[in-house]
């Protein structure tokens, strides 16, 4: 029952999303980033806690470690990757990182933040057509995300007369 009311709600954000004006779906965003933040658990929540504060320390060691231990007692919680993925990013450990996204996007297809972070990994490893689809399906689901469209715009120029 609460994981279909819980469903429900995101379900109900991501079509606010969809018809968001630039202004309002900041808010609408971070309100389902709040849904995915949810685990069902005060433990859970609270390493989910200390590893975004860990991370907003710039203490990624620890963060890594939070979200490993977090990892380690709901392997089925996509924000565990998703967080684990930024601090392993943030410390250049790319392979880490992208495995930890992908499982991420495994657990939650709609996680545009997730979506984000792989798109970026992919522009920067040269992969540029490949990064263009990704930041594509982020824009399908969160249409006015401006660093995700000013992406798009840039990759769209520069592939442009290239075939993809």
């Amino acid at each position: 029952q609460r994981f279909d009311e819980k469903a429900h709600k995101a379900h109900a954000l991501y079509a606010q999303l969809q018809d968001a004006t630039p202004e309002e779906a900041p808010q609408i965003a971070a309100l389902i980033s709040e849904e995915w933040s949810k685990s069902g658990s005060p433990t859970l929540d609270l390493l989910l806690k200390r590893g975004i504060d860990a991370m907003d320390a710039g203490d990624f060691a620890a963060a890594i470690d939070h979200f490993t231990a977090l990892i380690d007692h709901a392997p089925d919680f996509a924000e565990s990757y998703n967080g684990r993925a930024a601090a392993y990013y943030l410390t250049g450990r790319i392979g880490p990182a992208i495995d930890d996204l992908r499982q991420a996007l495994v657990l939650n297809p709609r996680q545009f933040i997730a979506l984000r972070g792989f798109a970026v990994i992919l522009e920067e490893l040269g992969r540029e057509a490949e990064a263009l689809e990704v930041y594509k399906r982020v824009l399908a689901l969160h249409p006015s995300e401006p660093d995700t469209l000013v992406a798009v715009d840039r990759l769209e120029q520069k592939l442009a007369g290239r075939s993809l």
